[in-house]
């Protein structure tokens, strides 16, 4: 069997709340392979991926008194407690996944609601840059995994449709996981070109699966 794609996006509609049992089991296993696990979201959403591990046999007073998984609502990688800053969440990644070796883990992996990412002033404009970069840091860095969540109602369609052609691989559930037929390549700003059509085509196809 191959490897699950290290750098997946999630995208849906609905409350997100209803992704929580699977996530929970997703940080269960990468927690069993002896990787730091590291959750970023809103407050309610850290409560309920909390309640979510626990009830899934994660033992998570113990498993954050010791670091080896991390749940935060925290948003240091802003400037100014506001702004998006692409070096800052870069910078920050790297320096928790290397922390992470030096603890003496196989490997970082991360997940994160975009729209709660990009901060209060919600600037989609950067969103694109840092995905590709996120792509390439990936790429250079094979023990960071993760997975963007894209809640497409906060969002403007483009910016899904952006988020949707940045990944090679969409995140179904812990078990299934889709080919993206419009990934558009490795290089900023992508080095294929594909029409609005086909994407919507997909995203649309992405949506209706069920949970």
């Amino acid at each position: 069997m191959d490897p699950a794609p290290r750098h997946q996006c999630l995208i849906y509609e609905g409350p997100p709340s209803r992704h929580l049992s699977v996530l929970a089991e997703v940080v269960r296993q990468n927690l069993n392979e002896n990787k730091r696990c590291l959750y970023l979201n809103s407050e309610p959403m850290v409560a309920g991926m909390r309640s979510y591990l626990a009830a899934a046999g994660v033992d998570v007073v113990h498993e954050t008194a010791n670091a080896r998984l991390v749940l935060s609502s925290e948003r240091h990688h802003l400037a100014d407690g506001k702004h998006f800053d692409v070096e800052q969440m870069l910078d920050a990644l790297d320096q928790a996944l290397k922390q992470a070796l030096r603890d003496g883990y196989e490997g970082l992996w991360a997940t994160g609601d975009m729209t709660w990412e990009l901060g209060p002033d919600r600037d989609f404009s950067k969103l694109l840059e840092y995905e590709w970069r996120l792509e390439e840091f990936f790429r250079a860095n094979p023990r960071m995994s993760g997975l963007c969540q894209y809640h497409v109602e906060t969002m403007p369609r483009h910016v899904a449709r952006q988020g949707l052609q940045t990944h090679s691989s969409v995140f179904l559930n812990q078990t299934l996981s889709l080919l993206n037929p419009v990934y558009c390549g490795t290089e900023f700003g992508g080095s294929r070109k594909i029409s609005s059509l086909e994407i919507d085509s997909f995203l649309n196809r992405v949506l209706q699966q069920p949970t």
